[in-house]
């Protein structure tokens, strides 16, 4: 027991050290390169002068965004995970981003506004039609939780979505809006994007903490959540339920951005074992300090061009896919 909360001391107090130096440099790094007393200033002493107002209306929203965005995506990856039992589950690999990247996608061309909360609409939709999918795919069999089965089931239904959304954008002549949509970024993030995955993240992350004792007894196998007394249909609802918002909001805010609900996940397995009371909160945080320095990077690679995110998660999951595929499989 000392051993394992020695190891979650550490792995918090890295994590966060991290969580603020990746703070900072995102706010200090970007075209504009910005001092640590402008920084101060836009806080505490402002004025509208273009450092501060950079600062304080455009780098600093963004920060914070994806700061929770990444946080976001790290506790749906850790939800869908514990109740599949399935290391390579997560929102992006069962399609659950890319439907609601659709539903955005027909609203753009059918002439929404897309403000944020007609943006948060259309993305709750198809996250929420999408997540009917999944429950209905891992409910009434455990055998259905197979690598194989989940893999194949969420694969067909991204490709399906995704070939949908650049059908929509080729007919409407807006490809190249679409194509921002799906390689993702946080480009216009704002503090309305900020007090909405605030908002949502908060209130997904407490619920889930609450359920994370009810995903630990899931996880351990139908048969013996049974046994001790507990419904597995009803919490793998429940958690979905809880997940499709959040992930609608994630969408909304950073667009299509895969693997971080994958790889965080197994990092944080790897270190603190198959507790889902830590792993929740850990998850959380590590996903923030993931896409924060991702973002970092998008914004620092070809500065002063911006490189889409999910390029680097991408480039980061891909080989976490593959070795959690190989050995399952094995």
């Amino acid at each position: 027991m000392k051993q394992s909360n020695k190891r979650l001391s550490i792995f918090v107090i890295i994590s966060l050290l991290l969580l603020v130096t990746g703070l900072v440099l995102a706010v200090r790094l970007g075209s504009v390169h910005i001092a640590f007393t402008d920084i101060y200033d836009s806080i505490f002493n402002y004025s509208e002068s273009l450092e501060l107002m950079l600062v304080r209306d455009v780098r600093i929203p963004r920060a914070l965004s994806v700061l929770m965005t990444g946080g976001i995506l790290g506790v749906t990856g850790a939800m869908i995970q514990g109740v599949t039992r399935n290391p390579i589950a997560e929102p992006s690999i069962l399609g659950v981003s890319q439907g609601a990247t659709l539903v955005i996608a027909v609203f753009y061309v059918a002439g929404i506004g897309l403000s944020t909360r007609n943006v948060m609409i259309a993305s709750l939709i198809g996250a929420f039609l999408t997540g009917l999918l999944v429950i209905l795919f891992i409910s009434k069999k455990a055998n259905n939780n197979s690598i194989a089965k989940i893999l194949l089931a969420g694969t067909a239904m991204s490709t399906f979505f995704m070939s949908l959304t650049t059908v929509v954008g080729l007919l409407s002549n807006q490809s190249q809006m679409i194509g921002f949509w799906v390689a993702g970024g946080f480009r216009n993030a704002s503090w309305a994007d900020f007090r909405l995955v605030f908002i949502v993240g908060t209130m997904g992350l407490i619920i889930a903490v609450f359920m994370s004792p009810k995903i630990n007894i899931l996880n351990l196998g139908d048969d013996v959540a049974i046994g001790l007394g507990q419904n597995p249909e009803r919490i793998r609802f429940i958690v979905l339920m809880v997940m499709i918002p959040m992930c609608a909001a994630a969408v909304a805010v950073g667009k299509n951005i895969a693997f971080v609900g994958l790889i965080v996940p197994q990092i944080v397995r790897k270190f603190l074992g198959e507790d889902y009371r830590k792993n929740i909160p850990c998850s959380f945080l590590l996903g923030a300090v993931l896409l924060t320095f991702a973002d970092v990077a998008a914004r620092m690679l070809f500065n002063p061009y911006e490189t889409p995110i999910g390029v680097f998660t991408a480039l980061i999951g891909m080989p976490f896919f593959i070795a959690a595929a190989r050995k399952e499989r094995g």
